[in-house]
């Protein structure tokens, strides 16, 4: 049964959309290979978070995606170079073509890096009228010296809602990093590999769940409303 107060005055009819399920349950299928940017929060040359990336993206690999790592050295900080600056542009372009994320940081003074926080920072919500992070995936992790801990990753948490991203419930944090890593920068076998397989294997199913509806998951009423505004606006400006 209907309310009596059941109306809805403040609402713009015109730009409100009942759930489209059928573009849920059978969208149309990408066949292409999952896409992931790995990004790693680290410029020592030997670098945990690196070698964690590192074997991240080999297991996406191995679980059919294709993936590539952003190299943070050089990239400036936020602010302090124009957003064409060749290593701004790189992040921007790999942001652009990925369909879900790895972020890796190692835990310093209890938060994750500067070089993490500033890759993320030049990655823009909005970019040409495209959003560069809205609809993909993310898994994070982070490594540590000591004693395992997880403020990296829940801050990291924080800024993948904040960019709109869908981000995975598993995660990765890899207590006393330099006991897990042989000479050669491999892992070693145990319970903290095991978890980075668990973590890499939730993204890819999470990806090709997502990757296929995410324009539908992300179509909103306000931006609608907003878009249907800024219309309104420009031609009554040509008008004038």
């Amino acid at each position: 049964m209907s309310d009596p107060m059941d109306t809805f005055p403040a609402l713009r009819e015109e730009q409100f959309r009942a759930i489209e399920e059928q573009a849920l349950i059978t969208p149309e299928h990408k066949t292409h290979a999952p896409r992931i940017l790995l990004l790693y929060g680290s410029l020592r040359e030997r670098s945990y978070s690196r070698f964690a990336t590192q074997e991240a993206a080999r297991l996406l690999r191995r679980f059919g995606a294709e993936t590539r790592i952003f190299n943070p050295a050089g990239l400036p900080l936020p602010d302090d170079s124009p957003a064409d600056h060749p290593k701004v542009a790189e992040l921007r372009e790999l942001a652009l073509w990925s369909e879900g994320m790895v972020w890796c940081s190692p835990e310093r003074h209890g938060a994750m890096t500067g070089v993490m926080k500033s890759q993320i920072d030049w990655i823009p919500l909005s970019m040409g009228g495209v959003r560069p992070t809205q609809g993909r995936t993310l898994a994070v992790m982070q490594v540590n010296g000591g004693s395992q801990s997880f403020n990296a990753v829940n801050q990291m948490r924080i800024l993948g809602r904040w960019m709109r991203m869908v981000t995975i419930p598993n995660q990765s944090s890899v207590p006393k990093a330099f006991n897990e890593f042989d000479e050669s920068g491999r892992m070693k076998p145990s319970p903290f590999y095991n978890r980075i397989v668990d973590v890499m294997e939730e993204l890819i199913k999470f990806t090709l769940l997502v990757r296929d509806r995410a324009d539908h998951l992300v179509d909103r009423y306000s931006e609608r409303v907003e878009t249907a505004a800024e219309v309104s606006k420009r031609v009554n400006q040509q008008r004038q």
